[in-house]
């Protein structure tokens, strides 16, 4: 079978933290844990669930894979944490909080980075993103980068409507609690409100904040579409997630078991990522029969109001990596 890039990556990083050497290798029935936080009805858990029953087929039945969804291991800060604590063996998690090690990890969410999804899993398949995975690796002592998973391009629910830039001055949105959010809703003069996942949904039911923003399959699963009225298109990050395993884990596995899991793994974020690719198609148009208004805006100005406002020092960027990612044909 074809090698996929991305499989090479991981295992490339496998090799250069020593990971792959022969202590600690499993035993019969060794018990892992992946976390996450989504809901047992997204892609993203479906296809875990699967990559974890692959991998006990594949390793004969060495490994047994428990995943845990809905931020039942804690909130994503918390299960990034856990790599390195031993808590958690696995995680699917946005670059934007495994970069709090490696900064340039993030490059991908300055806003209006990528173009489309066909961009996205162009970047996982680049040399930029083996460079960061393997800075990413080094920096946190070990952690794995073993695949990338489209999640969509975010847009803005709200109970204000809104057309351009300006019109979200004063605009109190949740964003998830990383830098990377923030930037398009303070370019525009916003006021960008960290909460945890689990706590949206409440948090818009009961004014805390006006909206939110995410890819239209995590509005149709979280149901943030109950208790907003409009959908804003604003499309101001085009969103992945990465399969992240712990030093800890990768330590007691046989070389060939590590890459099992290398592959696996990516198996499962490119059946997650066509799945989330067909419900994007379809969803704009099931929210406007919900009777939701949809609302498309005009990508250039916020782009340039971003530009202008943003600086990339600012997100602890770095504009090299950032020409080299949009310049990926």
């Amino acid at each position: 079978m074809k090698k996929r890039f991305t499989i090479k990556v991981a295992v490339a990083c496998l090799l250069a933290t020593g990971a792959m050497g022969t202590m600690g290798i499993a035993n019969a029935q060794t018990k892992l844990k992946w976390a996450h936080v989504y809901e047992t009805s997204e892609p993203y858990h479906k296809w875990s669930v699967w990559a974890a029953e692959e991998f006990k087929k594949r390793t004969n039945g060495r490994y047994e894979i428990q995943v845990f969804p809905a931020s039942s291991l804690g909130k994503e800060s918390d299960i990034n944490q856990g790599l390195q604590l031993g808590t958690v063996d696995i995680i699917l998690t946005g670059a934007s909080f495994a970069s709090r090690a490696f900064p340039r990890l993030a490059v991908n969410y300055y806003p209006f980075t990528f173009r489309d999804a066909d961009h996205v899993l162009k970047y996982a398949k680049s040399d930029i993103f083996k460079e960061l995975a393997a800075g990413y690796t080094k920096a946190t002592n070990g952690n794995v980068v073993t695949a990338l998973t489209y999640y969509g391009v975010r847009h803005t629910t709200s109970n204000k409507a809104f057309k351009n830039c300006d019109e979200m001055k004063g605009l109190k949105i949740r964003v998830p609690d990383a830098p990377a959010y923030t930037a398009m809703p303070k370019a525009c003069g916003a006021n960008p409100t960290p909460i945890a996942f689990a706590e949206v949904y409440l948090a818009l039911q009961n004014g805390t904040v006006d909206a939110q923003e995410n890819p239209l399959p995590t509005i149709e699963a979280k149901k943030f579409y109950e208790v907003q009225k409009h959908i804003i298109l604003t499309g101001h990050i085009a969103d992945a997630l990465l399969t992240v395993v712990s030093p800890m884990t990768i330590a007691k596995m046989s070389p060939a078991d590590q890459k099992i899991l290398a592959e696996v793994t990516q198996e499962s974020a490119d059946k997650s990522s066509a799945d989330i690719r067909k419900r994007e198609a379809e969803l704009e148009q099931e929210f406007a029969k919900k009777g939701l208004n949809i609302i498309k805006v005009d990508r250039a100005d916020f782009q340039a109001r971003v530009l202008k406002a943003i600086s990339f020092e600012s997100m602890t960027l770095d504009k090299k990596d950032w020409d080299r990612v949009v310049s990926i044909k």
